[in-house]
């Protein structure tokens, strides 16, 4: 599976302790590389993404992708689930 990452993506990776990206994000990475279809599809302005939710810290954390063809996703941004929508709405204009 190819992931394609966005500059979104890549700052909010930066801001994660090193642990926290290796054992955590990394592993919700895999499992959506692996199964797409277990994200949340979204539905109305949000159409055509999909978004996985995972624990980070004790923390609800939101991972939004979007499936581009049966081998590639491009991960779009990933945060708590404050404003998380909201800033997903502005980010895909």
């Amino acid at each position: 599976m190819r992931l394609l990452v966005t500059p979104t993506f890549e700052r909010a990776v930066k801001k994660l302790h090193p642990k926290q990206k290796s054992e955590l994000l990394d592993e919700a990475v895999r499992t959506i590389a692996n199964h797409p279809e277990y994200g949340e599809a979204k539905v109305g302005d949000l159409q055509g993404i999909r978004v996985y939710k995972f624990h980070l810290s004790n923390q609800l954390c939101m991972l939004a992708y979007r499936i581009l063809d049966e081998n590639s996703l491009k991960l779009l941004t990933f945060g708590p689930h404050e404003h998380f929508y909201r800033d997903l709405k502005r980010q895909d204009k």
